[in-house]
């Protein structure tokens, strides 16, 4: 290993030369084999952990026992990726990837409404596009079961330390994925990071400063000015755009236990559930429009964050529901549309409709804002 990959060792994706232990402890953990035992074999059948565990096992030495490269687990991921769509999805659309060099590495950053299947879902793109898959950044919170964070690791996530606290330990876990953004990036390897920590579960999508001051640290180490440096990055906004919100009900759930509350406090698993969900729930229209790196003179984080909104606020794909929810329902939406989504906000319970509506709305009032423009004409 090279002194290169032994800096990062604690927060990087595994190597070629790490897969086949990694996918080794995957199949002989008991956990693990009982989570897929739950969702794909009958019901009779996971309820009985020794024959499940057996089943299920037995199908992955199969399925994954010769497993020994990240490219490897790539084609696997993109199998699985392509039945997930079929499954979940009226179709999946994408803008702006044929205005991107496929021999360039890029930093994408996107605004962020699922767990899993926002990054999941701009790998799709890329990998359809014969363009090479990103390494993803995820949060340590989500690492808390062993083979979460083998799976992670195994599909090129690189570990976020938001559990530090105290201000050096801080200081140095945001330093390291500094250098280990920057030199991922010149190495060839582009890489996903969302717009801001967590979800914008009431559908406003709003990139965080915070985020960019912390892409400078690798630049300040060097003494280069926060326009140069962000220039070398090559930053490429990208909008998510879902027909049927993901987790809607829970982050609603979530929005109105801490307006009542005052905070909301996860309970175990409830990450998990929320990455399940996000896979397992119809979507409808999925848009990814994938933006023009930024090269604007952006001297400062909050100006750099403003550039980065106005693309995604701009390219965000408006659904029939972002329109109704914003008040519109003129020439541009249908009968049928506004009956279908009206149905569907009927089945969310009384006391968090409203904030379902608003997620929906949301998308449609900022693009309006951000424009000044009339979009319901």
């Amino acid at each position: 290993m090279s002194e290169l990959v032994d800096k990062y060792a604690d927060i990087r994706p595994y190597n070629d030369d790490e897969v086949a232990a990694s996918v080794e402890r995957l199949i002989n953990d008991n956990a693990f084999l009982d989570v897929l035992a739950k969702y794909n074999l009958p019901r009779f059948l996971s309820t009985i952990p020794l024959v499940a565990r057996f089943l299920v096992k037995r199908q992955l030495q199969k399925k994954w026992g010769d497993v020994r490269s990240v490219e490897q687990v790539q084609q696997e991921v993109a199998y699985y990726l392509e039945m997930l769509v079929k499954r979940t999805t009226s179709e999946v659309t994408f803008s702006g990837l044929d205005q991107l060099d496929p021999n360039q590495s890029y930093l994408f950053i996107s605004n962020h409404r699922d767990i899993v299947l926002d990054p999941a879902l701009v790998n799709w793109g890329l990998f359809s596009h014969n363009m090479k898959t990103v390494r993803i950044a995820i949060g340590d919170n989500l690492l808390q079961i062993p083979y979460i964070t083998e799976l992670m690791r195994l599909n090129k996530s690189f570990i976020v330390k938001r559990s530090a606290k105290a201000p050096k330990e801080m200081l140095k876990a945001l330093s390291q994925l500094s250098a280990y953004i920057y030199d991922s990036l010149n190495e060839g390897h582009s890489i996903w990071i969302a717009q801001k920590e967590g979800r914008a579960k009431d559908g406003f999508d709003q990139t965080d400063p915070a985020l960019l001051k912390m892409l400078q640290l690798q630049g300040r180490k060097q003494k280069k000015e926060f326009a140069e440096y962000i220039r070398e990055l090559k930053i490429v906004p990208v909008s998510i755009s879902y027909q049927y919100e993901p987790c809607a009900i829970a982050k609603a759930k979530e929005l109105y236990h801490k307006q009542h509350h005052g905070k909301y406090v996860k309970s175990a698993g409830e990450d998990i559930a929320s990455i399940v969900e996000g896979f397992s729930t119809a979507k409808g229209h999925v848009h990814l429009a994938f933006g023009q790196p930024v090269t604007q003179e952006c001297d400062s984080p909050e100006q750099l964050a403003k550039t980065i909104d106005k693309q995604i606020v701009d390219s965000f794909f408006l659904h029939p529901g972002n329109y109704i929810a914003g008040g519109c329902k003129q020439a541009v939406i249908d009968k049928q549309d506004v009956q279908a989504f009206e149905q569907r906000l009927a089945r969310v319970p009384e006391e968090l409709r409203s904030l379902v509506s608003a997620m929906y709305a949301k998308p449609f009032h900022r693009k309006t804002e951000i424009n000044n423009d009339e979009l319901c004409k």
